[in-house]
């Protein structure tokens, strides 16, 4: 099977101009109708971050979300927003984001979402607790923002995904595979797999370069991509930034598992990586544990109150490892 990766430069987040732009990149995919059937509710998954109010471009900008949204209502869909953030509520941090004036102007539901139990195809991660409202979604919609990271170098589309990951899970995997980098990847590569999006649409107009995914600086990148398979977006991205594949655990585990195309093996029917490269795309100045450093005696502490108070739902997953189970 083919995979084709839509590339193009776009340089504004004036909304009509977006909005064309979003039509010309989907376009050679089929355009939103080959995505979207009318009836079909769809969450949109944008990288919003934080409740705290964002600068510096570090999350997807919502003129993307809202034209995103309007072409999923122009082929009949139903499109809804959602996120689990780790502090606060979507509802908070969308209105941090700035997405509540377009959210209302669309009749855009916000919601909450809520973890589930569900089974993958990864014998290292027989079960997964994902969004409810994820998995029950007839499709999701991945609207990630290109940011160098410094806990996994650069986040794209996979990384994104972890935000329909409830939001003490979260917590829990940066503990229990955060000593552990290609573990890490490779839960993410799985949540992605189990989660396989409808779409992605890389909102890489302005990206956020440096010690991100918050403390960098902007960088006018002048990209959009879009992909059916997030997995070979994500390998064409860290192309364009001339970044090694394998310093990126989301992309090397992707590959290593076998679930990326190779870049030879891809169609481009717009724009090559090549065309679109950057070659002086800045990095974290270095890199930092995935487990946030926390000492030996903090992490165990951490790991037995959180095993404490959730040991029920989380050991009926298998998830707990037999070095984190008390």
């Amino acid at each position: 099977m083919v995979t084709a990766v839509s590339l193009t430069r776009a340089h504004s987040y004036q909304v009509e101009t977006l909005e064309q732009k979003l039509v010309e990149l989907l376009e050679p995919l089929g355009g939103m109708a080959a995505f979207v059937k009318p009836g079909d509710r769809i969450l949109l998954k944008p990288n919003l971050l934080t409740g705290a109010r964002p600068t510096k471009e570090c999350t997807t900008r919502p003129e993307m979300v809202y034209c995103v949204a309007r072409l999923v209502q122009a082929a009949g869909g139903k499109p809804f927003l959602g996120d689990s953030p780790a502090f606060g509520t979507a509802y908070g941090v969308a209105k941090a984001n700035g997405l509540l004036p377009l959210a209302q102007a669309l009749d855009l539901p916000i919601v909450e979402l809520h973890s589930h139990r569900y089974p993958t195809a990864n014998a290292d991660f027989a079960h997964l607790r994902l969004s409810k409202e994820a998995m029950a979604a007839d499709g999701v919609i991945n609207l990630p923002k290109l940011k160098s990271h410094v806990q996994l170098t650069i986040t794209l589309g996979v990384k994104n995904l972890f935000g329909c990951v409830p939001g003490k899970m979260k917590a829990w995997w940066h503990m229990e595979a955060g000593k552990d980098v290609d573990r890490f990847g490779a839960m993410l590569v799985e949540t992605a797999r189990t989660i396989a999006p409808r779409l992605t649409i890389m909102d890489g107009i302005v990206g956020h370069q440096g010690n991100g995914p918050s403390h960098g600086e902007p960088r006018l990148v002048g990209v959009l991509a879009a992909a059916a398979d997030v997995f070979a977006l994500d390998r064409a991205m860290v192309a364009i930034v001339c970044v090694d594949p394998h310093r990126v655990p989301t992309v090397a585990q992707s590959i290593q598992l076998g679930y990326c195309p190779a870049l030879g093996d891809m169609v481009f029917p717009l724009l090559r990586p090549e065309d679109l490269a950057i070659a002086d795309w800045q990095l974290p100045d270095r890199l930092l544990p995935i487990d946030f450093g926390m000492p030996r005696v903090v992490r165990s502490t951490f790991k037995h109150l959180y095993v404490r108070f959730v040991r029920e739902p989380i050991d009926e997953l298998g998830l707990l490892s037999p070095a984190a189970k008390p």
